[in-house]
């Protein structure tokens, strides 16, 4: 039986559109209300849904590798984004990569020919005051609907730049080099400590000046002033030699805890969440291209052969202090009505903006027919992402792409190095996507 109360989807990008598909899946009906083509974003050319503006790439399609197994957890999962994925795909080796316009057409078809949704073109200017809502008007809000936000979340609850250090996986740090230690023995020795002798800091130094930065968007460029106000570490490299022996780099009162050795500058690492899993590089907040963060920041001792697990960033990206205002289903904790998704709820990336947008079309879908939220564990990547952006990590909140460091780890640690871990946490992974998915195609009379 058909429900009689309906959602409301605001935006038609990958998470709004991945909501909306979901909800009517369920038998929900769906009002989708997406403001172009009458206004758009500086980002946005098209009138179509879910535009791809930066790249056609969505990553990896290895289950081995945390952004492939998001992939295939959708696609079990029945992803309306991954269906349109595969059927507009183009050679890219390991990688999945679309057709951009063959994709967002397909997507735009499919739901606005659905009989259970229905667009309305014009812009939101403020959170609806009742009704279930999927707020997904992504990284660009509107300014009208953003200043609404912040009158409901509060002060602090909306950031309008992303600036970020990078985050390493701790399998990969290389601790015959680096060492735990506090900075003069104070309190428990929870960093990691990589330390550089004169002359690594120099050619260090010397190849940070020369590294290439990362273009900005054009709408970007009248804010530059406020990421240089973040200070990368590579603007205040610039400042002086020594500048950043004085900052991040700062090697006072650090000793190696067995030799009593001191150093001539000093590379700490912080703890990014609780199971020790993954570490951020303290005060890296850079504009550098992730090739030569790759590059650069692969000459710091212990970091040679570091596992990325997200990049340092700076740009414009508006998005929700999400921690505590949000639960693990995408409602707000304390208004179960209203929901959000995609990119503004911290989660970085078109694939795991479409997973958000799952959760939450269909959480908002079973919210309407009065039923309880399907649970995602962290066991699998969708739940883990879902889990990161309601509980956060160690430090300030920052947006996340999918990675294996935010999952939930082995109970017993596998042998044979990190592929064989990966393929040990894709397998229990599938395990619970598939039965998942037997829940909804349940849920949605599909059998």
């Amino acid at each position: 039986m058909r429900p009689e109360k309906g959602i409301t989807v605001i935006g038609a990008g990958l998470a709004g559109c991945e909501a909306a598909a979901q909800a009517a899946r369920l038998g929900v009906p769906v009002t989708l209300i997406e403001m172009k083509p009458a206004k758009k974003t500086p980002a946005h050319k098209s009138d179509k849904f879910c535009e791809l503006v930066c790249s056609n790439s969505l990553r990896s399609a290895e289950v081995t590798n945390a952004a492939g197994l998001l992939k295939e957890e959708l696609r079990r999962l029945g992803s309306l984004v991954i269906e349109a994925c595969d059927k507009t795909r183009v050679s890219a080796g390991g990688a999945l990569a679309v057709d951009r316009e063959l994709f967002s057409g397909y997507v735009t078809e499919r739901v606005r020919n659905h009989p259970l949704i229905r667009v309305e073109s014009r812009e939101v200017t403020g959170i609806p005051e009742d009704g279930i809502t999927v707020v997904a008007t992504g990284p660009l809000t509107s300014d009208a609907l953003a200043a609404d936000i912040v009158r409901y979340r509060g002060a602090g609850g909306l950031w309008f730049y992303d600036a970020a250090a990078p985050i390493v996986s701790f399998d990969s740090v290389d601790m015959s080099r680096a060492f735990f230690a506090s900075r003069y023995g104070k309190g428990t020795p929870d960093y990691i400590n990589c330390p550089m002798t004169e002359e690594e800091y120099r050619a260090f130094y010397r190849e940070l000046l020369n590294a290439e930065t990362a273009e900005l968007h054009e709408f970007e460029k009248s804010d530059l002033r406020v990421f240089e106000g973040c200070m990368p570490v590579e603007v205040m490299a610039r400042r002086g030699e020594d500048t950043l022996r004085f900052g991040p780099m700062k090697p006072v009162g650090i000793k190696h805890p067995e030799t009593g050795e001191t150093y001539y500058a000093v590379v700490q690492l912080r703890r990014e969440n609780e199971d020790g899993t993954m570490f951020n590089l303290v005060g890296f907040q850079t504009h550098l291209t992730f090739p030569e963060q790759r590059r650069v920041f692969g000459m710091i001792p212990g970091l040679e052969n570091a596992e990325f697990l997200r990049y340092g960033v700076m740009h414009r990206n508006t998005f929700l202090n999400s921690p505590g205002f949000l639960a693990p289903d995408y409602s707000v904790a304390d208004d179960g009505r209203l929901f959000f998704a995609g990119q503004m709820t911290g989660v970085e990336g078109y694939v795991e903006s479409a997973a958000s947008g799952f959760v939450a079309g269909l959480s908002a879908a079973l919210k309407a027919r009065g039923e309880e939220p399907v649970p995602f564990p962290k066991t699998t990547v969708i739940g883990a992402m879902a889990h990161y952006v309601s509980e956060g990590g160690q430090g300030d909140f920052q947006p996340m792409n999918a990675n294996f460091g935010v999952v939930s780890p082995l109970e017993k640690k596998v042998r044979g190095g990190k592929r064989m871990r990966n393929e040990a946490l894709a397998r229990r992974s599938l395990e619970e996507t598939d039965r998942l998915a037997g829940i909804i195609r349940t849920l949605a009379g599909e059998e």
